[in-house]
């Protein structure tokens, strides 16, 4: 009878997490066909099932994305970070300042102002010589015989100034390079010494995420307003290298495969951390804490140090996200990451994480993140106002973590 009576549960919980897992993808489906017959009705026509308009459903869901891959690995783990967009704000204000300092000068040694400036000056220059040369190429040399003698002497000129434009441009592109890598750098390992930083705080005093990462929310609110000093942060753009700036961008030219740069490198982050939480000892301990932390305890994992590197991981994601706000924006603002806690808690839940901890999908978060994209594009082809959007989005919510209840007593029934 007891044999019996296991078959339906294991077939219960074989269905639940085939569930879990497709459940957000085909309700990502279901939502790109609802608004596609809605605008056809609307407008007449189907502007929404466009390439255009999924690049930029793309893109927004990238941004919310890169950043909710790591709250998956927070949120399966049992833990939860309010201070995610804040510190997605300070990652992005310590790249702008990176790159307005010229803090790639401290390594390379060689200053892009002093740089720009030497390319500023050629350029007018060789134009200057090459105009001459062209009006004297022109000139009648049996008329005046100095003629042959001045042509030759710009066309040396010229040959002289081209040499040390492109010198110079080449090492301003250098220059760049160095400024923007190290500026990228700091803006990712600020991300992981907030994660780190939370990941103490929760493991060390054993408070409840909760309260600690509203703290900790306020605390890089504040360091993001005092490296801006309380203003934006604005990098000149001579100093912003081409791939920064065309990394979330839709123009044509920034496309790569038809997406921007920046799309591609989420998907490729999410094949990574799927692989590791599918394969590695890592992933395996991540869900076993969420799942019971005293049971993992008893079973020889230490839980302080897989918080703290929980945490961190995070944090190497939100410092991800800080580079994805400073090409969106162009500039680093303290206050920019205010609210978007939210966003990505809600892609996470949209996409079966269980807020309780021990279940979890990198599919599932990313299904999440374009449904709030998808749900975003679609309201304002349908011109319906932001007020609506924001309705729309909540009682989604609510439906999830609805449905996450009624998993859960289902299993503990």
């Amino acid at each position: 009878m007891n044999a019996d009576a296991t078959v339906p549960q294991k077939s219960w919980f074989n269905r639940s997490l085939i569930a879990s897992v497709l459940g957000p993808f085909l309700a990502l489906g279901a939502v790109i066909v609802f608004f596609s017959i809605a605008d056809f009705l609307k407008a007449g026509e189907d502007t929404f099932l466009t390439a255009q308009n999924f690049r930029t459903i793309a893109v927004s869901t990238a941004t919310v994305a890169v950043a909710a891959l790591g709250m998956t690995v927070v949120i399966i783990a049992g833990g939860i970070d309010l201070s995610v967009g804040t510190a997605i704000a300070l990652s992005a204000t310590v790249l702008a300042w990176g790159l307005k300092v010229d803090v790639g000068d401290v390594i390379h040694r060689d200053s892009l102002e002093k740089r720009s400036k030497e390319v500023s000056q050629l350029e007018p220059k060789l134009k200057r010589v090459t105009d001459d040369l062209l009006k004297s190429r022109s000139a009648d040399e049996a008329a005046d015989p100095q003629q042959a003698t001045r042509k030759v002497e710009l066309e040396a000129e010229e040959q002289r100034l081209q040499t040390e434009l492109s010198a110079s441009r080449s090492a301003l592109r250098t220059c760049r390079f160095w400024t923007a890598s190290v500026s990228v750098l700091l803006a990712v390992l600020t991300g992981c010494a907030c994660g780190l930083f939370n990941g103490l705080l929760v493991s060390l005093l054993r408070v409840v995420p909760f309260i600690v990462t509203l703290g900790t929310m306020m605390i890089y609110l504040g360091l993001a307003k005092m490296i801006a000093s309380e203003t934006t942060v604005r990098p000149a753009m001579s100093s912003v290298p081409d791939w920064l700036q065309n990394f979330t961008s839709l123009l044509q030219k920034a496309l790569w495969f038809g997406l921007p740069a920046g799309v591609w490198l989420t998907l490729l982050l999410a094949l990574g951390l799927a692989g590791i939480l599918r394969y590695s000892v890592f992933g395996r301990y991540v869900f076993a804490l969420g799942s019971n932390e005293s049971t993992a305890r008893l079973c020889g994992i230490d839980v302080t140090r897989t918080k703290l590197l929980v945490y961190t991981f995070a944090g190497f994601f939100v410092g991800m996200a800080g580079l994805y706000q400073f090409s969106r924006l162009s500039v680093g603002n303290p206050t920019s990451g205010s609210g978007l806690e939210l966003k990505i808690i809600a892609a996470v839940v949209i996409g079966g994480a269980s807020l309780s901890g021990g279940r979890g999908s990198v599919l599932g978060t990313l299904s999440g993140a374009a449904i709030m994209a998808v749900i975003t594009s679609g309201c304002t082809l349908l011109e319906l106002k932001n007020p609506i959007q924001d309705i729309i989005l909540g009682v989604i919510i609510i439906a999830a973590v609805f449905v996450d209840q009624l998993r859960q007593r289902r299993l503990a029934g």
